[in-house]
């Protein structure tokens, strides 16, 4: 296990706050409100936040332009996917149960690692991936079950998280030479164009002026989640092994249904909690450390 500093504990312990909380936000945001439109403001209030925060840090924005291209691919896995489909999934799902399906990124991430990265994973690691299959397959069928069910907005999440571990593996394998803020800075601009362009398709004609607490939303996703814990993650997922990086997605499931629960009153069901219950058991198989090999 590596062993973390003081500094990414704390960075770790902020990144599982905000992004745990931030599903029943995104849920109250995007309830009357379009979800692609949302994404779009958050994005583009997030970049001026991005901006101060390198100019302060005297960190260079500058990227070659033989590095554009890798740059477009990170962005495609890491945000371009996963921010689209991820907040759709959240405008047709309680957001404790898109909180779920959208961490199992771990268990794509350690399945993509092992068939297509060389990574090497224990049989109990085989065991998690059938408990995180068990789990999504609850969720899917009382979506299928129930009238008012979303099976699209599961699969949805689904492909999201898929797109996001294809996404940490490239990151966690990039040589480009960029500060780790700029890339962020950058993915998150390729981004809201592509967020703007696909508002201005689907959603021109739903657009109207945010309520109070859409706005309330926006600006907590603007500073904190795009601007903060954004540029966390991807420091951590390029600096740090795979067991330590993703240490919190084991909290973060937990904090978001609890959270859904407490603050939107969304009603727990036996398939949420055993399904918490296996994604909980799966990520602790995927990332405990292997046992040290005797002398």
């Amino acid at each position: 296990m590596h062993a973390l500093s003081r500094r990414q504990l704390v960075t770790l312990a902020l990144l599982t706050l905000i992004w745990g909380l931030n599903w029943p936000i995104m849920k109250l945001g995007v309830t009357d409100f379009p979800p692609l439109t949302f994404r779009m403001l958050s994005m583009w209030l997030s970049l001026p936040v991005l901006w101060l925060v390198l100019r302060g840090m005297r960190v260079p924005l500058g990227i070659a332009r033989e590095h554009w291209r890798e740059l477009f691919w990170l962005a495609f896995a890491n945000m371009f996917i996963w921010q689209g489909l991820i907040i759709l999934a959240v405008k047709s799902l309680s957001s404790g149960r898109a909180a779920i399906l959208g961490y199992t990124m771990p268990i794509f991430s350690a399945v993509l690692g092992a068939l297509f990265f060389g990574n090497k994973m224990l049989p109990r690691a085989w065991a998690g991936v059938v408990a995180a299959g068990a789990g999504v397959v609850l969720l899917l069928w009382y979506e299928f079950t129930h009238l008012t069910g979303s099976p699209l907005g599961v699969m949805e999440a689904l492909v999201a998280a898929a797109a996001w571990a294809v996404g940490t593996q490239m990151l966690r394998r990039t040589t480009l030479p960029v500060a780790t803020l700029t890339l962020s800075f950058w993915m998150t601009a390729l981004s809201t164009i592509v967020m703007t362009l696909l508002a201005l398709l689907f959603e021109a004609s739903q657009w109207k002026t945010p309520s109070g607490a859409t706005w309330a939303a926006i600006l907590f996703n603007a500073v904190l989640v795009f601007g903060l814990a954004q540029a966390a993650w991807f420091s951590l997922a390029r600096g740090l092994p795979p067991v330590a990086s993703t240490l919190s997605v084991m909290l973060i499931p937990i904090l978001g249904v609890f959270s859904g629960a407490v603050w939107l009153h969304e009603v727990l069901h036996w398939q949420d909690w055993t399904a918490v219950v296996l994604m909980v058991a799966a990520i602790g198989s995927v990332l405990a450390p292997a046992p040290a090999r005797r002398a």
